[in-house]
């Protein structure tokens, strides 16, 4: 993401509430500054390993079949979502897990 789409964002957050103007003026300082990105705008302690990809999980408006969650989490994983449409395929398939797996992704995973 590069710093004019990054601030557009934190313009976001801070337009519905989310980021208060303490917290904004921060990360607004620390992309101008350059400073890698370190958490979810709000600096602290640093997330533990694997929390910024699942808050990161999206289910995708473009390479869908169905839902976009093969396709959000092929982006996530840096996986080809066909991939993981064969992985819920054989999921179903065999124990018949799969359709449950994905129906719940679905409904709880947010979209792009």
């Amino acid at each position: 993401m590069n710093d004019a789409e990054e601030l557009n964002k934190l313009a976001e957050l801070h337009a519905r509430g989310v980021l208060n103007d303490e917290e904004f003026a921060k990360a607004k300082a620390r992309v101008l500054s350059g400073q890698p990105h370190a958490g979810p705008y709000i600096t602290g302690a640093a997330p533990a390993p694997g929390v910024s990809a699942v808050n990161g999980l999206r289910r995708a408006r473009v390479d869908r079949w169905i839902g976009g969650v093969c396709g959000g989490i092929a982006r996530a994983t840096n996986l080809d979502s066909w991939i993981w449409r064969l992985i819920f395929t054989v999921l179903f398939l065999a124990f018949g897990s799969g359709i449950l797996v994905y129906i719940l992704l679905w409904i709880f995973v947010p979209e792009e």
